[in-house]
């Protein structure tokens, strides 16, 4: 079995991600969650994981933000919330969180998700024993490294396929202080579309933007792996993600449909290089004009990265 999980930027597309395919919705709300398309109240909370399991569907709950002491002490109210709503599993990030679940006994499993500090299995082994029932791997692994992990490892290890690849995060608001410094009145939050360019290389374009967990900046591509599927999965990486951020609406729907679609084809056997460049290339047509495409790490020498 493959798993597809996917972002939701509205209910309305949530439920067609479900339709299309997607077996796992990942939601969350502003005050514990990094990064997500939106924030779903709690009412919406509680009506997408009650539709998700009448359609046989999971929905797994983001709580991977940095808790600073005045947003670790609403935690577990959040908990209390979750525990009654029954989501398949929380997505934790921040070890004081880990704390709580322990403490307060909640009957949530979860997923360790420390973003680029996922690197080894030693490391999430040593989680699973905390109770972790799934890990993120960090988007900086390639896969010569991806093949040693993953035979050392008993829980699944969810793999980004589609989708931005943040490569930093700073409480500080960094933007704020710099159009403060500078004497401008601009907006900072995702939708203004921001970006940073290295000095000389015009073509770079690190998408940029504040909100209430502080500055973020992503890898100047985002990731496509629909022709490494077929690798990932003889591999045992069945947990694949696909991160809407930046990709609205139908658009990432059509693509959703693309990766179940690879996910169809390699489970009945039938999956070609020619299938592959037909879905490469709906990909690169339903995906934000703006924004690039490539492998990321995947393809790198372990031996080359610093």
């Amino acid at each position: 079995m493959v798993e597809i999980i996917a972002t939701a930027e509205s209910m309305t597309q949530a439920k067609a991600l479900l339709a299309a395919g997607v077996d796992t919705l990942y939601i969350g709300e502003d005050d514990f969650s990094l990064r997500l398309p939106t924030s779903f109240s709690r009412e919406e909370q509680k009506e997408l994981i009650e539709y998700a399991h009448q359609q046989g569907k999971k929905v797994n709950i983001a709580v991977n933000a940095i808790m600073h002491p005045d947003r670790m002490k609403k935690v577990p109210e959040y908990l209390d919330f979750l525990a009654v709503c029954q989501p398949d599993r929380i997505v934790v990030g921040d070890t004081g969180v880990i704390h709580v679940l322990r403490k307060g006994n909640y009957d949530l499993p979860f997923i360790y998700d420390a973003e680029i500090l996922v690197t080894n299995a030693r490391q999430i082994n040593f989680w699973q024993k905390k109770g972790a029932v799934g890990a993120l791997l960090a988007r900086e692994v390639p896969f010569e490294e991806m093949k040693v992990l993953v035979e050392q490892v008993d829980i699944p290890v969810e793999v980004l396929v589609y989708g931005a690849t943040c490569i930093h995060q700073s409480k500080r608001p960094l933007l704020q202080n710099y159009f403060n410094y500078t004497k401008q009145d601009e907006t900072i939050d995702r939708q203004r579309g921001l970006f940073l360019s290295e000095p000389k290389k015009d073509d770079t374009h690190y998408s940029i933007y504040e909100d209430q967990h502080g500055t973020h900046i992503f890898a100047d591509n985002d990731l496509n792996l629909i022709h490494e599927l077929a690798e990932l999965y003889r591999n045992g990486f069945t947990t694949w993600k696909l991160d809407g951020l930046f990709t609205p609406g139908t658009n990432f729907i059509g693509i959703a449909e693309v990766f179940v679609a690879a996910r169809e084809a390699l489970l009945a056997n039938s999956w070609s290089e020619e299938q592959a460049q037909e879905a490469e290339a709906k990909i690169q047509h339903l995906h934000p004009e703006s924004r690039g495409l490539d492998t990321g790490f995947y393809h790198l020498d372990p031996e080359a990265i610093k």
